[in-house]
């Protein structure tokens, strides 16, 4: 290049994307993965009762006392409570047990070997936006090679061991390209559900059984779900997606009313403008400073538009999920 207005701007934007990249990357590597609140752990006499009685109706009985207070509404296929042996908590919504970290993560979506890390509530707006900016890295950096890669082909750079160096940058900025556009594509579809990756494979199942739709809020409050309602913060990586991971407002109607739309102790409940409500007071202030109490969370009250069989507390017999 020997324009230099082309030199300054290409160097902003190179420098301006590693950053961003970087940042990201980083935040999505070392944010650790939120657990369940103790609210959804049993107590030592809960404890000392599963494991003294044999399975069966004392075990359910155990269950139904721990999970009257807890907003679940999903269960396993074959209608139990939704349990980990591991952790000995019941899972809230979402929530799964990882094998490799070897404990429960809210709103898990998958394993990362690449970040080394669980991707799910905390973190999952930060892998987006790692997906998001280093394939615009990859964009950038094969469009600026492009006219030099055609130019080796064309035989029309000086015959030194650079422009063998040109060949393979294209080649290795091109190649990740494709394979990060796929890998965006499908997260991007994923938040436009509501869905994580386990919830694609794996539709979740409410009382009225399994629903693929059953978080799905509509393409826009999907979106604030992850992103936040400050539209400054999106392309940040901050957290400012809302709620707590503990609880999540469904599409579904006729709720139990004798199932709380919030954990024990947290009985803060406001709606929004839309008249869409939103889970207490989040667990953790320091990574949800976005979040006040007017935009606290419950769930989603009874929709009189949609005809949908409601949810419920599952039918509380004992099975454990792995």
């Amino acid at each position: 290049m020997e324009n230099v207005g082309e030199q300054v701007v290409c160097l902003i934007a190179y420098h301006l994307l590693f950053a961003m990249f970087v940042w990201s990357y980083w935040k999505t590597i070392f944010t650790l993965p939120m657990n369940p609140s103790k609210e959804f752990h049993l107590s030592y006499a809960e404890k000392e009762l599963l494991e003294r009685e044999p399975r069966g109706e004392a075990h359910q009985e155990v269950l139904r006392r721990a999970a009257k207070d807890l907003p679940i509404y999903t269960r396993t296929m074959s209608g139990a409570i939704r349990y980990c042996d591991r952790c000995q908590l019941i899972k809230p919504d979402r929530c799964h047990h990882c094998s490799v970290c070897d404990k429960c993560i809210l709103k898990m979506d998958h394993h990362c070997p690449w970040v080394n890390n669980c991707v799910g509530f905390s973190n999952y707006k930060f892998f987006l936006l790692f997906l998001a900016y280093s394939l615009l890295y990859c964009l950038f950096i094969a469009a600026t090679d492009l006219q030099y890669f055609i130019k080796f082909w064309t035989n029309g750079l000086p015959d030194t061991q650079a422009k063998f160096h040109i060949m393979f940058l294209f080649f290795a900025a091109a190649m990740f390209s494709v394979s990060l556009s796929s890998l965006f594509g499908y997260h991007c579809w994923l938040v436009s559900k509501n869905k994580s990756t386990l919830e694609a494979f794996r539709s979740p199942v409410f009382r009225h059984g399994t629903d693929k739709n059953g978080f799905s809020l509509g393409f826009s409050k999907n979106m604030r779900q992850v992103f936040g309602d400050e539209k400054k913060y999106w392309l940040l990586p901050v957290f400012s997606s809302l709620g707590d991971g503990c609880s999540f407002p469904t599409c579904l109607v006729n709720q139990d009313p004798e199932q709380p739309s919030t954990p024990a102790g947290m009985n803060s409940t406001l709606k929004t403008p839309e008249n869409h409500q939103f889970p207490a007071k989040p667990l953790r202030e320091s990574q949800s400073h976005l979040l006040t109490d007017s935009q606290s969370w419950t769930e989603n009250t009874a929709n009189p538009g949609k005809g949908k069989a409601g949810m419920s507390n599952p039918a509380l017999t004992m099975e454990n999920e792995t």
